[in-house]
């Protein structure tokens, strides 16, 4: 700490997950591992969408933006974590935990946004096919992909800033593997139950605002193809069967971690590597394993890359 009129912490120490050795190496292990697959996972994603003709439709385009915006949602905690498990002594410089903070609520809530995104476009192809070209041309599809980033980007900053005009004089010790809003805050030295509300209702009405916007779009979908299921049809329900999925496991530990009080429980640590970790891990996997024209398209990239 700096030592002045008033002391100001410089420093976090990152609790981590486990303060046992042997935990610590199994986690490693098991965090490398997922972190390796999201990284591969989701870069095979992006190549075969980019190399194939084929993939030109909307709904993959804005799949390789969803892999992009998972590989850079993992890297913002994954490789600190992984350095902190080996470490003795896991400190975080103050700006470099604000940096983290910042850029994991950028990406994170741009995924929200996008992910919310794709469910418009299954709702438009599946409910509005005539229209769909027309609605969900490349043009649209670049604004609202803008717009995930900027919507991302305006919440993130307003995060930041709460978090920076607080005073953090005392305790330095953060019961988490990163750097994020409710354990951060809950270390400023003063009474932080306006922030606290305000953040929670940013933060968590975002995540439930989108989560409710979802399941009325798969709602609206049965409705609309009730009674009149063809080939196509099916085909389209695995896709948003695929898509909930995805979004059931990201939604649902954002919106207990950030709507409601910062109160600390437990086991908010261990919620927080659903979303960070497996989560991201899921796409590629739900992706690929379940659709047959990623999967054929995977195999001509292997294909050609073999020759």
């Amino acid at each position: 700490m700096a030592e002045g009129n008033s002391s100001r912490v410089t420093e976090f120490i990152l609790l981590g997950l486990s303060d046992t050795r042997e935990l610590q190496v199994l986690f490693f292990t098991l965090f490398l591992l997922a972190y390796a697959m999201v990284l591969l996972g989701n870069l095979l994603i992006i190549v075969t969408v980019r190399t194939d003709p084929k993939l030109s439709s909307p709904m993959y385009f804005l799949l390789c933006n969803l892999s992009f915006i998972d590989i850079c949602c993992t890297s913002v905690t994954a490789p600190r974590m992984l350095v902190d498990l080996l470490s003795q002594r896991k400190a975080i410089v103050f700006e470099g935990c604000i940096v983290q903070l910042f850029f994991l609520h950028f990406v994170g809530s741009s995924e929200m946004f996008l992910l919310t995104m794709m469910a418009y476009d299954r709702y438009t192809a599946i409910c509005k096919p005539l229209h769909y070209t027309a609605i969900m041309n490349r043009w649209a599809c670049w604004v609202l992909v803008s717009s995930c980033w900027a919507g991302g980007f305006l919440h993130s900053i307003t995060q930041t800033l709460l978090t920076i005009q607080l005073p953090f004089c005392g305790p330095n010790m953060i019961d988490n593997y990163f750097c994020d809003v409710p354990p951060v805050i809950r270390l400023a030295c003063t009474d932080i139950y306006i922030t606290e509300w305000l953040m929670a209702s940013n933060s968590g009405l975002i995540s439930l605002g989108c989560f409710l916007v979802l399941v009325t779009s798969y709602m609206l979908i049965l409705v609309t193809i009730r009674g009149r299921l063809t080939e196509g049809h099916w085909k389209a329900l695995s896709t948003c069967a695929s898509h909930m999925m995805v979004v059931t496991l990201f939604f649902v530990p954002c919106i207990f971690t950030y709507l409601r009080p910062f109160s600390a429980f437990p086991f908010d640590k261990y919620v927080c590597v659903i979303y960070t970790i497996f989560s991201p891990v899921m796409n590629p996997l739900i992706y690929t394993l379940r659709n047959n024209e990623v999967k054929e398209s995977m195999w001509r990239l292997w294909k050609r890359c073999r020759v």
